[in-house]
Order: structure tokens, then C-alpha cells, then sequence
């Protein structure tokens, strides 16, 4: 139960005597919704469902019976796959980007209404707050790009495209060759699951904070003046989020891309 869920139902104010529940780990934890088949569906897992029925279901109904003259729903389809096709997999993977549009999309989309999630009412909780989402996510980015490096190079071209670099002294070569390896196998897959939970889990616990502290201190004295400044911080980080939500999966899709670029590409 967030801080704010609680607040609401102990009508919890500074003038009550009632100390400030400040949200922390407790605020990402749920309960159960239900269980099926002794699976426990919370509430991050259900909204995942959501969301992918929603892409699922919206470009389905875009291009199932695709028209000459597009309809609104076709419009907005080709838009969003206009933007995927020619600004990430064409600027970033090239000739041979076309063919890998329907994945970024669909991981694109997938994300992006993921984070949108934290400020629809009833919802107000993105699912790749929790470490699992963007770990699952990262794994099938990485996957993808194992699996395209080795199709493409064969297994000995596969394993230099990971790790040699032309040209090298000697010398070097064994810490390059170990950095590389560190740095492709090991810390890609990390740092993209990490960089998108971050800067959810901080955004999120934010808007939280301030959204609280709003209704804690929301009393007939002087400190209503201090509650409406916690309000107004709690909108403005709303309205930043937003853009943060768009830019964080804009980045998960770029990133992705790169590395398919870079299983296409000859070894350094």
C-alpha cells in the first residue's frame, strides 16, 4: 500500500498527532488481485496484461483491413510506425533496419504505455518500476542480439564480433579482449534493464513523496500554504514524468536497435 493510499484512509494530517508514513520499498509491494492455477497476479503483473492487450489490439485494428485513405485509427498506426521505421531502425540500423520495425515497435509501445500507467487514475503505477519488467525486457533485447550476431557471423565470427578489435599491440590484447567481453555480454544486458527501473522507481517515489506530503499537511493553519507548494511540486513532477516516460522508452528502443545494428555489422 503506497503512502498516499494510507494517508487517504486514516485521514492521516500534521494536526492529528500521526506520524508521516513516508512512501518507500513498501509503496512498490501488493497484494494478490487474484490467483489462477496457484499463480498470484498483482497488481504491476495485471497492468502489464493491460498494456499488452492494448498494443496488441490497437495496431491489430490499424492494419488488420488496411485502406488506401486511412482511417483515424490507421492514421495514428502509421504514425507511430512511420516514426519507429525512419527514426530508429533507418537512422540507427539502416537498409537492412526494415525488417526489424515490428520488434522495436512492439517493444516501443509496450514500454512507453507501461510508464504511462503511472499517472491513469486507477492505475498510477508503471510496471517497469519493478526490477522484473525491465529485466525480462533487457533479456529479450539481448537474446535478439546474441542470436543475430551468431546467424550472421557464424560461431567464430560471432564470438571476434563480441570481443576483437583490429590493429591492437599485442600486449593488450587480453585485456581488450576481456573488456570487451565484459562490456558486450555482461554490462549491456544490466544497464539497459537498470536505466529504465531507475529512472521509473525514482520518478514514481517522487510523485508519491510529494502527492503525501500534499495531504499531510493539508490543515486549517498557515501550513495549507506548504501543502499547496507539495501539490504543486507533485504536478510539476507529473508533467516532467510524462516526458520521462516517453524518453525512457524512446531510449530502451534506441539502445535496442544499436546492438542489432552492431550484430549485423563486421567485427571492429
Amino acid at each position: 500500500m503506497s503512502a498516499l493510499t494510507l494517508l487517504a484512509k486514516t485521514d492521516c494530517h500534521i494536526n492529528a498527532g500521526c506520524a508521516f508514513p513516508a512512501p518507500g520499498l513498501h509503496s512498490f509491494q501488493f497484494k494478490p488481485i487474484f490467483t489462477v492455477g496457484g499463480v498470484e497476479f498483482t497488481k504491476p503483473m495485471l497492468l502489464a496484461i493491460i498494456c499488452m492487450v492494448i498494443v496488441v489490439g490497437f495496431f491489430w485494428s490499424a492494419f488488420s483491413k488496411p485502406k488506401l485513405v486511412p482511417g483515424k485509427l490507421q492514421l495514428v498506426g502509421e504514425i507511430g510506425y512511420n516514426f519507429i521505421a525512419k527514426s530508429i531502425a533507418g537512422d540507427v540500423i539502416g537498409k537492412k533496419g526494415k525488417q526489424y520495425v515490428p520488434f522495436l515497435m512492439s517493444i516501443f509501445f509496450f514500454v512507453w504505455l507501461m510508464n504511462i500507467m503511472a499517472i491513469i487514475p486507477l492505475a498510477n503505477f508503471p510496471s517497469t518500476s519493478r526490477f522484473a519488467f525491465p529485466v525480462a525486457l533487457a533479456l529479450l533485447v539481448f537474446v535478439t542480439y546474441m542470436f543475430l550476431t551468431f546467424k550472421t557471423h557464424g560461431f567464430k565470427g560471432g564470438v571476434k564480433n563480441l570481443v576483437w578489435i583490429e590493429g591492437l599491440p599485442k600486449p593488450l590484447v587480453p585485456l581488450i579482449v576481456l573488456l570487451e567481453f565484459i562490456q558486450n555480454v555482461i554490462t549491456r544486458p544490466f544497464t539497459l534493464a537498470v536505466r529504465l527501473w531507475a529512472n521509473m522507481f525514482a520518478g514514481h517515489m517522487l510523485i508519491v513523496m510529494f502527492s503525501a506530503a500534499a495531504w499531510y499537511l493539508v490543515t486549517p493553519s498557515f501550513l495549507a500554504a506548504v501543502a499547496g507548494g507539495s501539490l504543486l511540486l507533485a504536478i510539476g513532477m507529473t508533467a516532467f514524468e510524462v516526458l520521462i516516460q516517453f524518453l525512457q522508452a524512446y531510449i530502451f528502443t534506441l539502445l535496442a536497435a544499436i546492438y542489432i545494428s552492431g550484430a549485423l555489422e563486421e567485427a571492429h
